[in-house]
């Protein structure tokens, strides 16, 4: 089977697109359409770093939403932002 490829909205390239949709959903469905397996591996990253920081509890309805809200922006609005008072690890 050929991959499937994607004009992905955050990378600005054809690039590989993921193999389904990562949650159910209007936004699920849209990232599957137009974001790339790259772009939403370094999501997966920033994503990481939201969910410490706001010190979330999955699955709940706060949390949920968001996460939701991030990835809207970070894919589909102005861009990432960063929790208030975040402070990037020091790199050796």
């Amino acid at each position: 089977m050929a991959e499937r490829l994607v004009q992905c909205v955050k990378l600005k390239q054809e690039l590989p697109g993921l193999d389904h949709p990562p949650f159910s959903g209007d936004l699920g469905e849209r990232i599957y359409q137009n974001v790339s397996q790259e772009a939403w591996a370094a999501y997966r990253e920033h994503l990481k770093m939201v969910i410490n920081e706001y010190r979330l509890t999955l699955g709940t309805q706060e949390a949920n939403e968001m996460i939701e809200r991030h990835t809207e922006d970070y894919f589909f609005g102005p861009g990432a932002s960063l929790p208030p008072g975040y402070i990037p690890p020091k790199t050796l």
